[in-house]
């Protein structure tokens, strides 16, 4: 087991609703699809912050009767986690509080090794990564995804938009996350040990009609009801009025009928 991080670090969205209205919206296929043929039947899985689930019981069906374990530096999130798979009828999972820099778990225990926008948010994502690496068996996969924030586009630009992404990259910087991990996945990994690795990219895109108000609506209320919110306050990043001022900018792009967001993920499949 590696020890903990000294690089302090805190999940900047937290667990309010509308941070839960996205992770709950993530599927295996609009996600993982870049894991999804190395895997199969009897395969065991491990899932680091497993957030509510959705992701994690897709992979449960997809490997089952191999089990997942999901995994998640949260211990109220997991009773989501636990109810996803239970309301789609899965006994392949099992669930535990972890920190994916010190995995309780011997070496070699997994065939995969799964992590959807986790390295952003660690202290220490080459660490984590080392980790991973340890707990999977020789011939599987550590597999990694995360959002590239100066990567994301738009149109038209609402003024407001731009203070948005600024505000954000300031406040998770502060949480001691990297919200441009995308774009670090392949070398993170390469310092981690790992020599074979497939890097890829995909996008989440945004532009019909309930598409937009979906998106608009989710980060508007996370610019002033989460746990975002409060550490932009709490940190001087940010007045309560100027997060007001852009989570109208949201609900303006929210309503334009061009409106269009795409966000660009970095992607890595690492063979062990």
């Amino acid at each position: 087991m590696t020890p903990q991080p000294e690089k302090a670090v805190v999940y900047t969205h937290g667990h309010h609703e509308s941070v839960l209205r996205s992770h709950r919206w993530r599927t295996a296929a609009n996600s993982t699809a870049y894991l999804l043929g190395e895997l199969r039947p009897g395969l065991s899985v491990l899932d680091v912050g497993c957030g509510p689930g959705t992701i994690t019981a897709d992979l449960a069906a997809l490997v089952a009767p191999g089990r997942v374990t999901a995994v998640d530096a949260a211990p109220g999130i997991l009773d989501d986690a636990r109810r996803a798979a239970a309301e789609r009828g899965l006994d392949t999972v099992d669930f535990a509080v972890a920190d994916v820099h010190a995995l309780d778990f011997p070496d070699a225990s997994f065939d995969v090794v799964h992590a959807h926008q986790v390295l952003q948010h660690v202290g220490e994502p080459v660490a984590a990564l080392r980790e991973m690496r340890r707990v999977c068996r020789p011939g599987g996969v550590v597999a990694a995804r995360d959002s590239d924030y100066r990567a994301m586009t738009w149109f038209p630009a609402v003024p407001g938009l731009e203070a948005w992404l600024g505000l954000y990259e300031r406040v998770a910087r502060a949480s001691g996350g990297e919200p441009d991990a995308g774009r670090h996945l392949l070398a993170w990994a390469r310092e981690a040990g790992f020599t074979d690795v497939t890097p890829t990219a995909a996008t989440w895109c945004f532009a019909t009609p309930e598409e937009r108000a979906w998106w608009s609506g989710l980060w508007a209320d996370r610019t002033t009801e989460s746990s975002y919110a409060r550490r932009a306050v709490d940190g001087g990043h940010a007045t309560p009025e100027e997060l007001r001022r852009i989570a109208d900018a949201w609900r303006e792009w929210g309503r334009r009928e061009d409106g269009w967001f795409a966000v660009l993920h970095g992607e890595i499949l690492c063979r062990r």
